[in-house]
């Protein structure tokens, strides 16, 4: 496999189509809750999708790798992060269903087009600018904490690049489920899927799945609760089929 790692950088094996992903520890790596996201989210044939706040790319790849939709755009802030995500693509010979554009969430809209997308997915940052420890190093606190966009603005921008009936994918933390929920309806993007996940199975849920239908009716439904570990240092079966295992 040919392809140039800068400094510090590393090339992560993704389990899906051969593919691989370049990252940097020291300033952000993917989570599970990209993963999960990934296996949630539904892209059909034909489809159109966008990833916003993509970081290096981890949700469009596999995206690419699992459905059938026609092209993937990421959209990134970060100019290293989107740097990374591009030399990705490339050396997963995708570079013609994967677009990474630099720019910012709070201009998705006019900068990749209002409703021209059937599908938005957002791992954003959970914790409000001045909620939790703040995490050293700039790209860890943008990628974590909102400092360059709310989640207002995610949900605002999300639902403009939407055509009517398109859908809107997103993970995040159970404790902002009702400022979530809030903001999807006041956007005309109806929640219409839950899934609540779970470190184990007697623990309380760490993380939230949301799929949304751009001007649909009213009417949720929760699934099944999704568990993480069986035990200590052992995912469940369902996890490893999310990764590929």
């Amino acid at each position: 496999m040919d392809t140039i790692l800068k400094e510090n950088e590393r090339l992560d094996e993704l389990h899906r189509n051969g593919y691989w992903i370049i990252q940097n520890p020291e300033k952000f790596c993917f989570g599970m809750d990209a993963v999960l996201l990934s296996g949630f989210a539904k892209v059909k044939a034909g489809e159109c999708a966008v990833d916003l706040g993509t970081g290096t790319g981890i949700i469009p790849i596999l995206l690419e790798a699992k459905t059938e939709g026609k092209h993937f755009t990421g959209l990134e802030i970060q100019a290293e992060s989107a740097d990374m995500a591009r030399r990705s693509a490339a050396i997963n010979h995708l570079e013609a269903k994967i677009d990474i554009v630099e720019g910012d969430i709070k201009e998705a809209s006019s900068l990749l087009g209002a409703g021209k997308f059937d599908v938005v997915t957002s791992n954003p940052p959970y914790m409000t600018a001045s909620h939790g420890l703040t995490n050293a190093g700039e790209a860890k606190k943008i990628a974590r904490h909102e400092i360059l966009c709310t989640l207002e603005d995610v949900i605002r921008e999300g639902a403009r690049l939407l055509r009517p009936g398109g859908r809107f994918y997103m993970v995040h933390r159970p404790f902002r489920l009702a400022e979530i929920i809030s903001l999807m309806v006041a956007c005309h993007v109806e929640p219409k899927r839950m899934r609540l996940v779970y470190p184990y199975a007697d623990r309380e849920p760490n993380m939230v799945l949301l799929e949304g239908l751009r001007g649909g009716r009213p009417r949720m439904t929760v699934e099944k609760p999704l568990i993480v570990y069986r035990e200590p240092g052992k995912y469940t079966d369902e996890i490893y089929d999310i990764y590929g295992y």
